[in-house]
């Protein structure tokens, strides 16, 4: 006879708003930006830091360098597995064409609109700058970023030593993303031609890349840790009140990014018979990651996942487009902020843009989107665009007090177009899985349907 007593009790589940991913970023938000008003009420400025804001300080760094110590080998691996997926798609080379074309269509919409709010919003008038002294008002040249396609070394890798007052050397490596890219293209096509003989190469590249992604998703799955570091820091240290003259500039990029989020491309999705209700909830874990990261590689597994399960893309294609996409998609980063900035930067020191300067522009947001490479932070692509234009370079620097306010926003808006571009040229293709991206949505991008189970965040 069975002893009640010893009837095990039935575990008590967590509600679900403890343990699902997107209510646990909100409230990161939320605590994040209680302890950043709180570090910033007790004093803590970037020349006299307190212990709140050094530790909010310390989380977030220590967040997004996680992220960033992946990106080599993600890219890397992911490209080159990426393109050998091809080899299992059906018309790949025509979906490929059509996954460039449409990065191109939603760029070019999205750098008309930072040029038109440039211009009304006029952010940079009235400041009463000159121009800088070494200032030659000759308009650069846009191959100057194509020279810089051409690897120096087989992981595009840089190393740089700087001697301290006290006779110390330090020496410190870096990496050119964009050369990498273009490393991984090239080894990727070359094993699709060769076939056969590639196929180990193939194996292990496929096999690398899913023990980075674990790893990937184990640090995604601590987001809401490094969410309250990320948002603390950035309200304790620049807070609400040190925008100044740029606040116009700041108003006028989140409201580009808000007009290509909420109006472009839900206008874009309904053309394609598709719903937008369904499209945001199946993006928005990715969108969310996004904002708090600023980084579009290392949100790209979650980009993937809601693209597969959420959105019903063909896994064989969004292993192609969505890697690809995190390195050279950037309707933020590289469409609306340069436009925006090289027009900020003008009218702040009283120079006179043509029509010359405005399609120089387009050209590079439109072509020059890989220059971003994924990584948190638009300087390259700003560097880039006022070189082109001849625009002096001291704007970068004058930029960069708000940069982490605003690449939230802009990263936020790259991961919602690289799920929505393989979203449509799926729809249009024919091979979208419109039963998935129609169904219920149950708010937990960690839900693993091959063991019947949910992942979250947290544990119960």
């Amino acid at each position: 006879m069975t002893n009640p007593a010893a009837t095990t009790a039935p575990r008590r589940r967590l509600p679900q708003w403890m343990t699902s991913f997107g209510p646990q970023i909100i409230a990161a938000l939320a605590l994040g930006l209680l302890l950043g008003l709180w570090a910033k009420q007790t004093g803590h400025t970037a020349e006299t830091p307190n212990a709140l804001g050094v530790t909010l300080q310390v989380i977030g760094s220590s967040y997004v360098s996680l992220l960033k110590a992946a990106v080599v080998p993600l890219v890397f691996f992911a490209v080159v597995a990426s393109i050998a997926n091809l080899a299992q798609v059906t018309n790949a080379a025509r979906l490929a064409w059509k996954t460039l074309l449409w990065f191109c269509i939603t760029a070019f919409i999205a750098v008309l609109i930072g040029i038109t709010l440039g211009l009304v919003f006029q952010p940079g008038v009235g400041t009463g700058q000159a121009a800088p002294s070494d200032y030659t008002g000759k308009t650069g040249f846009w191959w100057g970023f194509l020279q810089g396609l051409i690897p120096v070394n087989f992981l595009g890798l840089s190393a740089s030593s700087k001697v301290a007052e006290t006779g110390a050397v330090t020496t410190s490596v870096s990496f050119d993303v964009l050369q990498i890219l273009v490393i991984a293209i090239a080894i990727g096509v070359a094993a699709l031609k060769v076939g056969a003989a590639a196929e180990p190469f193939i194996s292990f590249s496929r096999s690398i890349l899913a023990i980075i992604q674990k790893v990937l998703w184990w640090i995604i799955r601590i987001a809401p840790i490094g969410t309250v570091g990320l948002i603390g820091n950035a309200v304790a240290t620049y807070g609400w009140d040190t925008m100044g003259s740029l606040a116009k500039f700041v108003v006028a990029i989140y409201v580009g990014l808000a007009l290509v989020l909420f109006v472009v491309y839900p206008i874009i999705v309904r053309a394609h018979g598709l719903s937008v209700r369904q499209y945001f909830s199946g993006a928005w874990p990715a969108i969310q990651l996004a904002f708090v990261s600023r980084s579009s590689v290392g949100t790209m597994p979650l980009t993937q996942r809601v693209t597969e399960r959420n959105m019903g893309v063909p896994s064989g294609y969004a292993s192609f487009a969505i890697p690809l996409g995190a390195t050279t998609k950037m309707d933020g980063c590289a469409a609306i902020y340069p436009a925006i900035a090289a027009i900020f930067v003008a009218q702040f020191f009283g120079i006179e843009l043509n029509f010359s300067h405005y399609l120089l522009i387009v050209i590079v947001s439109v072509l020059g989107s890989a220059a971003t490479a994924g990584t948190t932070g638009a300087t390259v692509m700003l560097t880039l665009t006022l070189s082109t234009l001849g625009l002096p370079l001291a704007g970068v620097g004058l930029l960069l007090a708000v940069d982490p306010i605003v690449d939230m926003g802009r990263t936020a808006v790259n991961v919602a177009g690289q799920v929505l571009v393989p979203t449509i040229v799926s729809k249009r293709e024919g091979i979208l899985d419109e039963t998935l991206y129609n169904a219920n949505r149950d708010g937990d991008p960690f839900k693993d349907e091959s063991l019947g189970e949910s992942k979250t965040a947290v544990s119960a």
